[in-house]
């Protein structure tokens, strides 16, 4: 088939991109470039069956697909939280562009959401049918609200006027390829453990996630795609429950890292804990992950000591009013905050 992917230079997407290559598809990615990067995708560059498109995607898309992996949206609280407006229009906007053209097409489009709708949860593990507990006017609103406006917009699109959706809820995913100053708790501790660093945690590290590797989170996907569904959303998660001072420990002992594990304050709206009831994927898609959170923080730490040399980690700050407007495919980000939310 001929796959669109919005967003296909970032960390999942460029993995998904790789995946529907192998798999024989002709794959068209759609890319920014203000998180995502081209060296993401330097060895698809050769094949004759993908091709990359540097547009925004919240401007109207005229591209022919059967299939449209929609990914395009900054997912980082250290990104996201610098632009929050363009984080909106990115997740709202975008999304309807992403389905007019599905609309128009005939195609079936799956849409990235993710765990963040939950908010800080009330009720654990979350299955699907939990509402959620966000706070709307809260520094991690404009992600979090996005994402719950562009499921919304999926089901009226599905409802109104017939489009073929799926909704994937996407919790925390890590793996090769995974951004240095993404600001998430996987790549934060990995990066200061290999520069001998003391590792941060924020709060007491008693908080929990559930840490997918990102093989599993495309087979779901993919599975997901290719399902009688609907345009019911399915979690897509890994449902072993690591609390944050365990990962810290964990890649401490991998790195052969010597230096302490600190503390300081926890961000505002941190969840407490994050765990997926995977009921649903296992029952409608046979799915499940199979990458151990060992071998899946084995083969990233390996990933960022071969990229060390390369992308230097002392990375200097963006302008202060929004995103780094850097060269496309070198993306510089500020220093990582203290949020370790994915």
């Amino acid at each position: 088939m001929r796959i669109l992917v919005t967003g296909a230079a970032g960390f999942l997407g460029s993995h998904l991109s790789e995946r529907l290559v192998e798999d024989g598809h002709e794959v068209i990615g759609l890319d920014n470039f203000l998180t995502g990067r081209r060296s993401n995708l330097d060895h698809l560059a050769a094949s004759e069956q993908f091709e990359l498109v540097r547009q925004d995607v919240a401007q109207p898309i005229a591209i022919e697909a059967d299939e449209i992996f929609h990914l395009a949206c900054p997912a980082s609280p250290v990104h996201y939280q610098r632009n929050p407006v363009r984080t909106i229009r990115t997740a709202v906007e975008g999304t309807m562009r992403v389905l007019e053209l599905a609309r128009d097409t005939g195609a079936r489009v799956l849409i990235a959401s993710t765990s963040e709708i939950y908010g800080e949860p009330a009720l654990h593990p979350q299955p699907e049918s939990y509402w959620g507990n966000v706070n709307s006017i809260g520094p991690r609103a404009c992600y979090d609200e996005g994402k719950r406006c562009g499921e919304a917009l999926a089901t009226a699109y599905a409802s109104q006027y017939g489009v073929e959706v799926r909704i994937a809820r996407i919790f925390n995913t890590y793996g090769p390829r995974l951004h240095e100053q993404d600001g998430r708790v996987v790549s934060n501790f990995i990066v200061q453990a290999l520069a001998g660093k003391p590792i941060t945690i924020y709060g007491d590290g008693k908080q929990t996630r559930s840490f997918c590797y990102v093989s599993d989170l495309v087979e779901g996907l993919v599975r997901l795609m290719a399902s009688d569904q609907g345009e019911a959303p399915v979690n897509l998660g890994n449902p072993r429950e690591t609390s944050v001072i365990e990962l810290a420990r964990m890649i401490q002992r991998m790195t052969g890292s010597t230096a302490p594990i600190q503390s300081a304050p926890l961000p505002a709206d941190d969840p407490t804990r994050r765990n997926p009831d995977i009921s649903r994927a296992r029952c409608l898609l046979d799915w499940e992950p199979i990458v151990t959170l060992e071998a899946g923080l084995r083969a990233t730490i390996d990933d960022f000591r071969l990229r060390s040399g390369r992308n230097p980690w002392s990375v200097p700050a963006g302008p202060a009013n929004g995103l780094s407007e850097a060269p496309a495919g070198d993306q510089r980000w500020p220093e990582t905050s203290g949020d370790q939310e994915l």
